[in-house]
């Protein structure tokens, strides 16, 4: 089974948020993969879908983002998954609104969903798909930006991000993380 977690933070006052942005990812493929994440196991919503002869698991952890660990640990015990069959998708600070990056590995990057992630799992070896959130103007404090919305004049820009992590996410399904980081990690 291969699981696609998105990162963010439970509550109808975070949806929006930069923050949510693996939320918005998962709530994407939910649709391109006509399924509902709805149904509460692990500390998280999940949606099970078929891709092929693949079962693909969609996961929004519901644990708040700093304790996101608790959730992808509880899942990965009780269906004995792989961590290589892991994707994680999450906002990032270093990359612009618009853009995606991705990863097999590194370090949290003052990301407490990623930190909790690495101590739950004690590795910091798992596939990422960053989604671009840009930085703050000077003086913002971190945390109120990552939990504020998104602007107007972002939106076409988040959409675009979205769209092209979950092509990632698809392709990854059928390709090597190898092969995925080199086809979208050069996209402009």
């Amino acid at each position: 089974m291969r699981w696609i977690v998105g990162l963010g933070n439970p509550g109808s006052n975070y949806a929006q948020t930069r923050h949510n942005a693996g939320f918005m990812v998962i709530d994407e493929m939910a649709r391109r993969l006509n399924v509902e994440v709805g149904t509460q196991k692990c500390k998280a919503l999940v949606g099970e879908a078929r891709v092929g002869d693949m079962k693909v698991a969609l996961l929004k952890p519901m644990t708040y983002m700093n304790l996101s660990g608790e959730s992808l640990r509880a899942f990965m015990d009780y269906y004995k998954v792989k961590l290589e069959d892991l994707i994680v998708v999450y906002d990032d600070l270093d990359t612009e609104v618009g853009r995606i990056r991705l990863r097999y590995q590194g370090s949290p990057g003052g990301h407490n969903g990623i930190k909790s992630i690495i101590q739950h799992m004690g590795t910091q070896n798992f596939n990422r798909v960053r989604v671009g959130i840009s930085r703050p103007q000077p003086g913002m404090v971190i945390s109120d930006y990552v939990l504020s919305n998104f602007a107007k004049s972002e939106q076409a820009d988040l959409r675009k991000s979205v769209e092209d992590a979950c092509d990632a996410i698809e392709f990854a399904l059928s390709h090597s993380f190898e092969q995925t980081m080199a086809k979208y990690n050069a996209k402009g």
